[in-house]
């Protein structure tokens, strides 16, 4: 077994896991790691605990927590927010000077100031070495420059649903899952594109939630089309519903009529 604390670094961001070390550090406290990119500010979401090497392998050996951060390095954190948008303001006039086809999204200062990373959204590929030039003339120091998809321009920007509250990628989910067209198919929901879309124009990811209830009810279901006994008689059956649990039968009666009666899942045979 393992001790380790999850970091975020970003609102709904991916945890990254740490060894605590003799830091004490706890749950909601504020830290100072060291990552592939440099030294970073982040917050624990996940207190201390224990899990297998397993469960980690990937990440092997971890990176211990630093310390747990000062106020002023919470100082030092907040001036780099100010910097971020300094940054932007200046990138977004820069691609305009230099007419790319690109939308800036998202700036982040790495915490001990070592790079600057500009993230954006383009159709294409894009030549951007003069503007990388610039950059690093502008901010002397280094610079990245990366492109993103939709669904991250999303999570980043962040908006209101369809439902009204604000984008599960900008709240709470972490990372994103896979997201078919059988979700909805299977959920007997509209396959118009702007019903089961999100702002980012991709698949709502929240057409997963239910996805495995809906799964586990179709497979107990027979399927459309399939002759079943009833309590009024033989029929096939011409409809399903999943989350009731019941099943539309076509039934013959005694005056040669048909008619289509619903029963649950218990009734039928």
């Amino acid at each position: 077994m393992v001790k380790v604390v999850g970091v975020r670094f970003k609102k709904a961001g991916k945890i990254y896991y740490f060894d605590p070390d003799e830091t004490g550090i706890q749950k909601d406290n504020y830290a100072i790691v060291e990552t592939a990119r440099g030294i970073e500010f982040g917050q624990v979401v996940v207190g201390p605990k224990q899990v297998t090497d397993k469960e980690i392998e990937d990440i092997l050996p971890l990176k211990p927590v630093i310390r747990i951060a000062t106020k002023e390095d919470i100082e030092n954190n907040k001036e780099n927010k100010l910097k971020e948008e300094h940054a932007f303001t200046v990138c977004t006039e820069k691609i305009y000077e230099h007419n790319l086809e690109m939308k800036l999204v998202d700036v982040e200062y790495t915490f001990d100031n070592n790079k600057v990373i500009f993230y954006f959204t383009a159709d294409g590929r894009v030549d951007f070495r003069d503007l990388v030039k610039d950059l690093a003339s502008i901010f002397r120091t280094r610079i990245e420059l990366r492109q993103i998809g939709v669904r991250d321009e999303a999570k980043m920007i962040g908006g209101i649903g369809p439902c009204g509250i604000s984008l599960c990628c900008n709240t709470f989910l972490g990372e994103f899952d896979p997201v078919s067209i059988k979700m909805a198919k299977e959920q007997n929901l509209s396959l118009n594109p702007t019903k089961i879309s999100g702002l980012c124009g991709r698949l709502m990811c929240c057409l997963r939630y239910e996805h495995k209830t809906y799964e586990e009810s179709i497979a107990k279901l027979p399927d459309i089309g399939k002759k079943v006994k009833t309590p009024r008689g033989c029929g096939t059956v011409v409809d399903t519903n999943p989350l009731l649990e019941m099943v539309k039968v076509k039934i013959k009666t005694e005056e040669d009529l048909e008619e289509i009666i619903p029963f649950v899942l218990d009734e039928i045979k």
